[in-house]
């Protein structure tokens, strides 16, 4: 084969895969906008593929793709159904994950990955107001929404303010109910930053997303009613399936 012809066989196949990750991201923007709820069916194979230009090959890729992500599902001789659109997650002073899930429609979950007690690093004694070296709880965990995964997390606790909070993270999985254990009764957001990651292996693997699929990495920290902080998280949301408003008043 000349080198012009292999040329145009490798630009071919680029452009077959831009199409269907394409067409990929234009149905996740109406799961976003909520055009279609949980349940609905999308439209057939054909009329996607007229509404995008492309044939039905293109189309059935890039369904495929969503359904692997767990967004669409599909049954035999009845069509492609809706399985989930995004979670909104509101992000301000008062961040519940239960309250801000069971607002949205959706069934809570959290699942304990590990609870560790180390050191502090010079970095997250620094977050934390604490000397280098004191006592850390760190608690790894996923949550989850309708039982899909939607966040993976790690907070880090300053133990030797929280005497007894990996035990109450244990018992409770829930912070907001540990924190109360361990003598704070209420706790507010102090900053919060986002940016945009990839997912690496290990992460993909605990969302049931593709490797370099696209996350929000959200890192924040909390503090008492005198203004102490009580924990610092880092938190990596599915892409598609976490929407995050910021605001005051939530």
């Amino acid at each position: 084969m000349s080198a012009t012809g292999e040329l145009g066989k490798l630009e071919s196949a680029s452009a077959k895969t831009a199409l269907w990750k394409a067409i990929a991201a234009s149905l996740k923007e109406d799961l976003a906008e909520h055009r279609y709820a949980p349940g609905d069916k999308l439209p057939t194979e054909a009329a996607l593929a007229d509404r995008f230009g492309v044939n039905r090959h293109t189309v059935r890729h890039a369904i495929k793709g969503l359904v692997e992500e767990g967004l669409l599902r599909t049954r035999r001789g009845a069509g492609v159904f809706v399985t989930a659109t995004p979670t909104d997650y509101p992000i301000g002073k008062r961040v519940r994950f239960h309250q801000n899930l069971l607002a949205s429609g959706r069934a809570p979950e959290k699942r304990i990955l590990s609870v560790e007690e180390r050191a502090a690093t010079v970095e997250e004694a620094d977050r934390l107001a604490l000397e280098p070296g004191k006592a850390l709880t760190v608690y790894h965990g996923l949550s989850l929404a309708d039982g899909l995964p939607i966040a993976l997390f790690s907070s880090h606790f300053p133990a030797v303010r929280l005497p007894g909070i990996a035990r109450a993270l244990q018992e409770e999985t829930s912070v907001t109910k540990a924190l109360a254990q361990c003598g704070v009764e209420d706790y507010t957001r102090a900053s919060t930053r986002i940016s945009a990651r990839s997912a690496n292996a290990t992460q993909a693997l605990h969302l049931q997303v593709t490797q370099g699929a696209p996350l929000i990495y959200s890192t924040s920290l909390n503090v008492d009613e005198a203004g102490v902080p009580v924990e610092f998280g880092m938190t990596w949301f599915s892409g598609d399936r976490v929407t995050l408003t910021v605001g005051e008043g939530h």
